[in-house]
């Protein structure tokens, strides 16, 4: 009996890691979904919101930063309510939110990706003050992360979307 006992406590901890992935993996795919929706929505480009999540939380949805910032897309207190966040540690409110903030931001610098992205990280007043001169080594290594994301994440949607093009074969 204690050797069945051993065994099935064993089957137990081996089989723990793979629940906590096949629940990461779903967690992550219903959050594909809703940057997927939401950047459309709010006329982002997909790929930005991605890199974005990357850097900010690395898709954990219950990531928290010393400052204060939670969620995938690691929002601050005032900001979830500006945009209308009930719940933080919620996926599809958080990047609901997240999106909604980094399209107006987007707007604000008139959509100059460098400016809006430096803003999502430190707030836009201090952007707004100091535009690029606002370059701190944390800044700069920050939108650096993000760009790079962003263009390897872009160049990738490019090559899926010529690899499924297929022109029409004239009929004769």
């Amino acid at each position: 009996m204690k050797a069945r006992a051993k065994l099935a406590l064993a089957l137990i901890a081996l089989a723990a890691p793979l629940a906590c992935s096949a629940q990461a993996t779903r967690a992550r795919e219903l959050a594909a979904q809703h940057v997927e929706s939401h950047s459309r929505a709010y006329q982002v480009p997909v790929e930005l919101v991605e890199a974005i999540i990357e850097v900010e939380s690395n898709w954990s949805p219950r990531a928290v930063s010393p400052k204060g910032a939670v969620g995938l897309m690691q929002l601050m207190p005032a900001t979830a309510v500006r945009f209308g966040v009930r719940n933080r540690f919620d996926i599809e409110d958080n990047i609901r939110g997240g999106v909604a903030y980094l399209a107006w931001l987007i707007r604000l610098f008139e959509g100059d990706l460098r400016l809006a992205v430096a803003a999502y990280f430190v707030g836009e007043s201090q952007i707004l003050l100091r535009g690029l001169a606002h370059s701190s080594p944390e800044v700069f290594r920050y939108v650096s992360g993000v760009a790079q994301r962003y263009r390897t994440k872009r160049l990738e949607t490019l090559a899926r979307q010529r690899l499924s093009f297929r022109p029409r074969r004239e009929m004769r």
